[in-house]
């Protein structure tokens, strides 16, 4: 074959695909895995196994258990594997587009209130895991942080904010009132349902961070 043959180009999309249906695989095994066994007994051979793949392919694309944890904590958080930021989302970018205040704030409720729905299972597994997921959980109330400090500074481009108001502090009242453990404490142990709790939260954040008026 003559080498000025033209070659055919190089098609991603079928490895690409593959490698998405792998991740995938994995993330549900681990899930099933996880909830089933507990984080203790769920080793990364088991989660491999179940998912179709070796070990090493795990190893690989989450570098071991806590990895494994923390994509799951993120898919769980976003409620898809997509690779779109969180401030990118439908939910979110409704939020930043609505102009009324007091709808914008019920509309990030409503958001936070679903995302800590989603994350509440798999939280009350963790806190069963002990000092080997700390670190997942640290950065992933890092990123909240980061999260809630983008909305009060969107909230302050807005205009909306307090006068004077100190936006540390407020982005700091505000990671505090959307914690998820003041969730469970309020959904789970006092038993309030999901609409008292948005419509709570969205006053709250009103009355904390929203000029008069």
């Amino acid at each position: 074959m003559s080498s000025d043959a033209p070659r055919r180009p190089y098609d991603a999309s079928r490895r690409q695909d593959a490698a998405r249906r792998t991740r995938a695989a994995v993330l549900a095994a681990g899930r099933e895995l996880l909830f089933r066994d507990g984080y203790r007994a769920t080793t990364v051979r088991a989660v491999a196994e179940q998912a179709g793949v070796s070990p090493e392919t795990v190893y690989k694309a989450f570098g071991g258990k806590p990895g494994l944890v923390k994509a799951l904590w993120d898919v769980t958080l976003a409620g898809d594997d997509e690779p779109l930021a969180m401030g990118e989302r439908p939910e979110l970018r409704e939020v930043w587009r609505t102009r009324d205040p007091h709808a914008k704030l019920r509309l990030y409720a409503t958001f936070v209130c679903s995302v800590h729905e989603r994350l509440a299972p798999l939280i009350a597994l963790l806190a069963e895991a002990g000092p080997d997921v700390a670190q997942v959980l640290a950065t992933s109330e890092e990123e909240r942080l980061t999260g809630v400090t983008a909305f009060v500074a969107h909230l302050a481009t807005a205009g909306l904010l307090r006068p004077g108001a100190d936006r540390a502090r407020l982005a700091d009242a505000c990671w505090a009132l959307t914690g998820p453990h003041l969730f469970t404490q309020l959904t789970a142990t006092r038993a309030w349902p999901a609409d008292t709790y948005r419509t709570w939260l969205a006053d709250t954040l009103a009355a904390t961070l929203l000029a008069p008026g």
